[in-house]
C-alpha cells in the first residue's frame, strides 16, 4: 500500500510538471511554431471576407475614428488585462512624467495579488517608471495595484477615477471594478468602446514608448530584471507598434493591436477567444484583411479633383437664356461633414 502511494505521488508530480511546461510553453513566444501564423497573414490577404471565431472583434481606423470591421462589437464582456491600458492612462494623468523616476514602497495587497505578476513583495522599493512597465509588458497584477494605490490610497479609488475618465472618453458601456482586470461581477467593457479607450492612450507619447518595447530592464530594491512584452505580434507582424494581452476565465483571450502601415493607421480589438492561438490568428487575419482591401482616401482631394475634371467637360455646354450673363459662374460650394 506505502509503495502504491509512492508511486502514485511520483506520477502525479510528474503529470503537473508536464502540465506546467506544457501551458509554459503555450505562453512563450519563442517556444511557438510561428508556421501557423504564416498561414495566418496569407489568409488574411487573400479572403473575401476573414472567418472570425473570438466573440467581440473590431478594427477601427484611428484616422477617420470609424469602424471598419466589427463582430458584436457593441456587446459588454469582460476585457481581462487590457483593463491596463486605462489603468496606464489614470497613471500618467494624475502623476505626470516627472514623477516616474520617484521610489515608492511596496505594499502587502500588491505583493499578495495573484495572476500574471512582476513578482513584488512587501517593502520592496520600486519606481513608478518600473510598475508601469511592469503594468504592460508582462501583465503584472501586482504592478496594477500598487499603481492604484499610490496613485489614490485604494483600489477602489483608484477605479472611481477610471470610470470618470470612461465618462470623461463618453464610454456608455464600460465599467471598471479593478485596475488589473480579474474576473469581478460589473467589469466590462465593449471592443468598439475599447478601440477608443487605445485610441486616446496611444495619444500619450510615454504609453506608445511602453507598449511599442519587446524588452525591458526594470529595476526593484536596486537590482535590475529583465521582463518581455506578452504580445506576440511585437516584432513579428509588419507595422505593429503595440498594444495590450489579456485572459482571465470570463474574458477568454484577448489582444488589442496598433498597426501603422502607410497612411492607415488601425487598431483591433479581440475579445472572447477560447485560445491564445485564435486570439493571434483572428487578429492577424483581421490585420491582412484589412490592408489588403482599404486603403487611406482624402475625400476633399478626391471631390475636387473629380470637380475639376467635370468643369474641363461641362463649362463650354452650358449657357443662360435670356439671364444677365450667358455664361455662368461655376463653382463648388463648401459644405461641413
Amino acid at each position: 500500500m506505502k509503495l502504491k502511494k509512492f508511486l502514485s505521488s511520483i506520477l502525479l508530480v510528474i503529470l503537473l510538471t508536464f502540465s506546467v511546461t506544457s501551458y509554459a510553453n503555450i505562453d512563450d513566444p519563442d517556444a511557438w511554431d510561428y508556421i501557423w501564423l504564416d498561414e495566418a497573414v496569407e489568409e488574411g490577404k487573400n479572403t473575401k471576407e476573414p472567418q472570425i471565431l473570438s466573440r467581440y472583434v473590431v478594427a477601427y481606423d484611428r484616422n477617420s475614428k470609424t469602424v471598419i470591421w466589427g463582430k458584436n462589437e457593441n456587446t459588454p464582456t469582460p476585457m481581462a488585462s487590457t483593463t491596463k491600458i486605462m489603468t496606464s492612462i489614470v497613471m500618467l494623468e494624475q502623476l505626470g512624467t516627472d514623477r516616474l523616476g520617484e521610489e515608492i514602497e511596496v505594499c502587502k495587497e500588491a505583493a499578495g495579488t495573484g495572476g500574471s505578476r512582476l513578482g513584488l513583495n512587501t517593502g520592496d522599493k520600486v519606481t513608478y517608471n518600473t510598475l508601469l512597465y511592469g503594468l504592460l509588458l508582462c501583465s503584472g497584477n501586482d504592478a496594477a495595484v500598487q499603481i492604484a494605490v499610490s496613485v489614490s490610497g485604494s483600489v477602489e479609488n483608484f477605479a472611481e477615477l477610471m470610470n470618470q475618465k470612461a465618462a470623461e472618453l463618453g464610454l456608455e458601456d464600460t465599467h471598471f471594478v479593478t485596475p488589473h482586470g480579474l474576473d469581478r461581477d460589473g467589469h466590462q467593457t465593449t471592443a468598439l468602446e475599447l478601440a477608443k479607450i487605445t485610441d486616446y492612450a496611444l495619444n500619450n507619447p510615454k504609453i506608445a514608448e511602453v507598449v511599442s518595447t519587446k524588452q525591458y530592464t526594470v529595476t526593484i530594491n536596486g537590482y535590475p530584471k529583465t521582463i518581455s512584452n506578452t504580445n506576440e505580434l511585437l516584432g513579428y507582424l509588419d507595422g505593429v507598434n503595440g498594444v495590450k494581452t489579456g485572459f482571465t476565465s470570463k474574458a477568454g483571450r484577448c489582444l488589442v493591436t496598433s498597426v501603422v502601415r502607410d497612411d492607415l493607421n488601425l487598431i483591433t480589438v479581440v475579445l472572447g477567444a477560447d485560445t491564445r492561438k485564435i486570439r493571434t490568428q483572428d487578429s492577424i487575419k483581421l490585420i491582412e484583411y484589412i490592408y489588403k482591401n482599404y486603403k487611406q482616401v482624402n475625400i476633399e482631394e478626391l471631390v475636387q479633383s473629380e470637380y475639376e475634371s467635370w468643369c474641363k467637360i461641362n463649362n463650354g455646354r452650358i449657357f443662360v437664356y435670356k439671364g444677365t450673363k450667358r455664361r455662368p459662374e461655376i463653382y463648388l460650394e463648401e459644405r461641413k461633414i
